[in-house]
């Protein structure tokens, strides 16, 4: 009997296609938004629309510098995967949805476990009226975030920064 596969899973696949589009050297981030069974937006992590992305400069200056995971984001020369679908999609369509993420290490195309939005991509998505992130751990494994759990636990007033 074929099996079919489960929701979740089914839209970590599209946004983990979504990253194979990602020029960040470091980390490949694919994320897409859904409402209601419908794709409202997708995005990926790259530079600025007519900036110099990371792949054509051969280097990342926060891995140049041996910057953390979590920390200096206003070094990176990318916008990341949620905030690029946030932008792609009107106000209206992302209240109740659901964002995907997935993030892929470039060097071996493995899938990142324990990977979160960044503090500011975390503010992007309360303000968008995102209600859940749903974020791929393996080929199989997810988590699932409720947004207003970091409207609660305000991580910005403990100091404690990045994921």
């Amino acid at each position: 009997m074929l099996s079919r596969r489960d929701k979740y899973n089914y839209y970590l696949d599209i946004a983990q296609t979504v990253a194979e589009r990602s020029t960040c050297i470091r980390r490949k981030f694919g994320s897409i938004i859904v409402k209601n069974d419908e794709i409202i937006a997708t995005g990926y992590n790259g530079a600025p629309r007519g900036r110099k992305n990371c792949i054509d400069l051969g280097e990342c200056m926060r891995e140049k510098l041996g910057v953390p995971r979590g920390e200096r984001y206003e070094m990176c020369r990318s916008v990341h995967a949620e905030a690029n679908a946030i932008i792609s999609a009107p106000r209206r369509d992302m209240i109740g949805s659901t964002i995907y993420l997935v993030c892929i290490d470039p060097d071996t195309d493995e899938i990142v476990a324990g990977t979160s939005s960044c503090a500011m991509c975390k503010r992007l998505i309360i303000n968008a009226g995102i209600n859940k992130v749903v974020i791929r751990d393996d080929a199989e494994a997810c988590r699932v975030l409720y947004v207003e759990d970091w409207v609660n636990d305000d991580e910005s007033l403990s100091g404690q920064y990045g994921y």
